[in-house]
């Protein structure tokens, strides 16, 4: 949030020749791109926002990140997520976000898998230039925007952020609907709006429960707008009432396990996507018992899949007692499964 208010600051500063070329910069690319991109994003299934593992030294430790990218893929995972909240985005420079993002759009072009890259900030032309460095990118195939946070537009006044994001991304938009971080709740109509935006793929939602907005919005979801589950806890009931798919930090952990989630109710196998359900429920809220990554990462490093547990400040490691739990909680996810066929 500091970082997306310095954005804006330098905006508000910057004199108007510069804020006229940014905005001319993000017009010039989006006039070459067709307004109404057809939604055959793949936005389906398990998408896993990657940890900024990091040196014990405190750099990015761009090997790990690499090997991890490649790891949920072979797991089953359809897409990674650079530059989430899990990445610890608004800890990260602008060469360390550069640095994140070339590694996971090298992996993605490697294996032909979707990247979403997190991008926006709280004003609406500073988003629309971060919206427009996703350009370099040519791998990205949509922007994670959350909807603005601590200026509380109006839901009118979201829509018509949006709107003009949607008018200058260089991608389609994946629209974060987080609102015990922005605090700005969107009904179901409110969501309804956005994704009538030609170029507005989804929403990651994470109301932090399964409300009455969830329930009608899934009960008549848009046709092409894909719904993604952000609260990994909540994955298996939106998933049962007709989400797409799930942007989960604890998929780090068991991706394998959350892509057989996502097929099973795919495949209408209510029985078999109940037990896993239940299951990865369990494991989530173990991995989110401490602020998201902390905990996955501790894990993570007791895997010797990074080589530490470091979080930058404000965040702070992982308790042992809370490593400990997800790892009991994996060494168990096994005994009610077996004898399943893979998913």
């Amino acid at each position: 949030m500091a970082q997306d208010m310095a954005q804006d600051t330098t905006q508000n500063t910057t004199p108007n020749t510069t804020q006229d070329t940014t905005q001319s910069t993000a017009g010039d690319i989006a006039a070459d791109l067709p307004r109404d991109t057809p939604r055959t994003l793949q936005l389906h299934g398990i998408h896993v926002p990657l940890v900024t593992p990091f040196t014990r030294t405190g750099e990015i430790a761009t090997e790990a990140l690499e090997a991890l990218a490649h790891e949920v893929l072979d797991g089953g995972a359809t897409g990674i997520v650079a530059l989430g909240t899990t990445g610890e985005t608004a800890c990260l420079d602008e060469a360390e976000r550069d640095l994140v993002t070339g590694v996971c759009a090298r992996v993605c072009r490697e294996r032909g898998a979707m990247l979403t890259v997190g991008a926006g900030a709280v004003g609406t032309r500073a988003a629309e230039a971060s919206l427009a460095a996703l350009a370099r990118w040519p791998q990205a195939g949509a922007a994670l925007v959350t909807v603005p946070s601590f200026v509380r537009p109006s839901a009118a006044g979201v829509l018509a952020h949006f709107g003009r994001l949607a008018e200058v991304s260089p991608v389609p938009l994946v629209v974060y609907h987080i609102p015990h971080r922005t605090g700005q709740p969107l009904d179901a109509a409110a969501l309804r709006a956005l994704a009538a935006l030609p170029r507005v793929a989804g929403v990651k939602y994470s109301t932090g429960s399964i409300d009455q907005e969830a329930v009608e919005l899934l009960g008549d979801r848009p046709a092409g707008f894909h719904v993604l589950a952000g609260d990994d806890v909540y994955v298996s009931p939106m998933l049962a009432m007709g989400a797409s798919g799930g942007i989960l930090a604890s998929a780090h952990l068991a991706t394998e396990r959350f892509a057989q989630l996502a097929a099973s109710w795919r495949a209408g196998d209510a029985a078999r996507a109940r037990t896993l359900g239940h299951a990865l429920a369990g494991l989530s809220a173990a991995a989110f018992a401490e602020p998201n990554p902390a905990v996955v990462k501790g894990v993570l490093h007791a895997q010797g899949r990074i080589p530490s547990p470091d979080v930058r400040l404000p965040l702070l490691p992982a308790s042992e007692a809370a490593v400990t739990g997800v790892l009991e909680r994996l060494a168990a996810l096994d005994e009610p499964l077996a004898g399943q066929a893979p998913g």
